[in-house]
């Protein structure tokens, strides 16, 4: 059976880090996960008086997310949070209250800077997010990525090998995470 993840980059970058990491770990993940990258950029900003009648953007987005079997979030860190354009997907992802797409798919969370802190309060602030969206999220390795603005080569792929094996290793961490906690295990 194949699983499928879906990705979550908090960044509209084109050339985001967040994106080029993404694509790697999926490039590293064990046979039998699928990821698909869902565009939270042309999305409109969370107004709850349009929950009755949502935009097709918002149906669409639901609906990939429901799909999923698993979500990896991939973000940068802006002023020691999570970008905007993630968080109103998020809230757009987990309303109205009772109909999340998120409810009990299995997350991860990959936090990353050009900086030192690799993304540290970003992090932290979408655990916590994600804790009262009832996601079981991967607690180890934790994913704090620094110095990612000299990571890769000019095709987007990671240069160093024992960052592609630290990669490839939290890659196999959260598909055998997805596999334990999923409900359709």
């Amino acid at each position: 059976m194949t699983r499928k993840i879906a990705v979550l980059v908090g960044s509209l970058r084109k050339d985001s880090f967040s994106r080029k990491i993404a694509k790697n770990i999926e490039a590293l993940a064990p046979a039998g996960f699928t990821f698909e990258e869902v565009d939270i950029s042309k999305v409109g900003f969370y107004n709850q008086d349009l929950d009755g009648a949502p935009p097709a953007e918002w149906v669409d987005l639901r609906a990939k997310v429901k799909s999923a079997d698993a979500v990896l979030f991939v973000t940068p860190e802006y002023n020691r949070s999570v970008p905007g354009v993630l968080k109103n997907a998020i809230d757009i992802l987990s309303r109205p209250y009772g109909q999340s797409a998120f409810n009990e798919k299995p997350a991860a969370v990959v936090s990353n800077s050009p900086g030192n802190i690799g993304g540290f309060g970003a992090h932290h602030h979408l655990r916590q997010t994600l804790a009262f969206l009832n996601m079981p999220t991967l607690a180890q390795p934790e994913m704090y990525l620094n110095g990612v603005g000299s990571w890769f080569d000019d095709a987007g792929n990671v240069k160093d090998e024992k960052t592609r094996e630290f990669l490839a290793g939290f890659a196999k961490t959260f598909t055998q995470w997805i596999e334990t906690t999923s409900k359709a295990a």
